[in-house]
């Protein structure tokens, strides 16, 4: 949690604190990119910048970093919903039938999200530490799960991705329904 904290902390304080990345790269910006306002909000957008500073270009980021925080967040929440309602349990259908760490995934894509959104110097450096520090840690889940349920979950892991599904299957795997804890209990 700590290099999350770090991670959330570095980039806040740079988004609305003093944009030390854009300040550092104006001398080298400055000529190339003359719309290069580094303490503007829009001008404080490292892609924007380098994509000439137009409206379309931070149209551009904005939309594509929120569609990528948004996909996930909700892969955060239907894999929390699933997780806490199975009390336990071995889960793997719903969102867990696309992968074995959709949480991951989601947290991948909110970090990524981050990145283009407001890219820094300290969580560009940060980011790839986080997303290992996650790869191991779903390590250490699935030799827990392993234990636990046994030829259950190793049959499961053959056939399933760990984070990311196949392509044609990402439709599925952010639309699909998953049950809460009251849902599970009616079945």
């Amino acid at each position: 949690m700590g290099v999350v904290t770090a991670f959330l902390v570095a980039l806040f304080a740079e988004m609305y604190g003093f944009p030390l990345t854009i300040y550092l790269l104006t001398g080298w910006l400055g000529d190339a990119y003359p719309a290069l306002q580094p303490f503007s909000h829009k001008f404080g957008h490292l892609w924007v910048v380098v994509f000439g500073g137009s409206d379309i270009a931070w149209a551009i980021v904005m939309g594509l970093s929120l569609v990528l925080m948004v996909m996930g967040y909700l892969l955060l929440s239907k894999g929390w919903t699933q997780i806490h309602a199975a009390r336990g349990g071995l889960v793997t259908d719903g969102i867990y039938a696309y992968a074995r760490h959709p949480q991951y995934t989601g947290l991948f894509l909110v970090i990524i999200g981050f990145l283009v959104q407001w890219p820094t110097l300290l969580t560009v450096i940060m980011a790839p530490i986080l997303l290992l520090g996650y790869v191991h840690l779903a390590r250490v889940e699935e030799n827990r799960s392993i234990a636990e349920f046994g030829e259950a979950y190793e049959g499961y892991a053959r056939h399933t991705s760990a984070f990311f599904p196949p392509i044609k299957q990402w439709k599925a795997f952010l639309t699909v329904q998953v049950n809460d804890e009251d849902e599970r209990r009616q079945q």
